[in-house]
């Protein structure tokens, strides 16, 4: 039977150029959203709804704990780090939501579903928005403009700063096998200081 969780995020994208890929690096890419689904889902204790679906197609729904941002820049940066000239759009929603029990979003429904997935259809190219729009939608404007250029050593430090609660610079220095002075400049080129601020306020009741 379908159940029916509280207002949940619903993130429904594609990944960009998909039919000039060869098959090994579009799996390569649903790969590394999944695992940063799971990842986001520990950050929450909560169970991860991914589900891929029209070929290079695919569709996330997760508690409303956390910015939907914050989300969609962790997917971002994931994809990133596996290969820069991977991409996806990313449309963000958040509402209703009704789960079939067998957790395929594909037979998933609710406001949030399509308010998602009518965005998806309005984007171009590598688009990251947020149906909700107004502040949100700006938000999610600024963090598209300033994360497309992330390169795939800045993408590898962001990713694990995006944590609601962050490890030291030192930590992922470690992790990385790289100083921690390259990975405070990595942060800083990538923008992180002024989106970590932004994610927080976001996320303020």
């Amino acid at each position: 039977m379908p159940h029916s969780p509280p207002h949940s995020i619903v993130i429904t994208g594609d990944i960009v150029g998909s039919t000039n890929l060869p098959p090994d690096r579009l799996s390569a890419g649903f790969e590394a959203l999944e695992d940063a689904a799971t990842r986001v889902a520990g950050w929450m204790r909560a169970e991860s709804h991914f589900t891929r679906h029209r070929g290079d197609g695919w569709q996330l729904c997760l508690p409303d704990r956390l910015a939907p941002l914050r989300i969609a820049l962790t997917l971002r940066a994931a994809l990133r780090a596996t290969d820069r000239r991977l991409k996806t759009r990313m449309a963000l929603a958040v509402g209703a939501v009704q789960l079939p029990a067998s957790g395929n979003l594909n037979d998933a429904t609710g406001p949030a579903f399509v308010a998602s997935g009518r965005l998806l259809d309005s984007l171009q190219g590598a688009a990251l928005a947020d149906a909700r729009g107004g502040p949100h939608g700006a938000a999610a404007e600024l963090a598209h403009h300033i994360s497309d250029g992330w390169t795939q050593a800045q993408a590898r430090s962001v990713l694990p700063m995006l944590a609601p609660v962050k490890p030291t610079q030192e930590d992922v220095a470690q992790s990385l096998g790289v100083t921690r002075q390259a990975v405070r400049q990595a942060l800083v080129a990538a923008g992180y200081p002024a989106i970590s601020s932004a994610l927080d306020m976001l996320e303020t009741p």
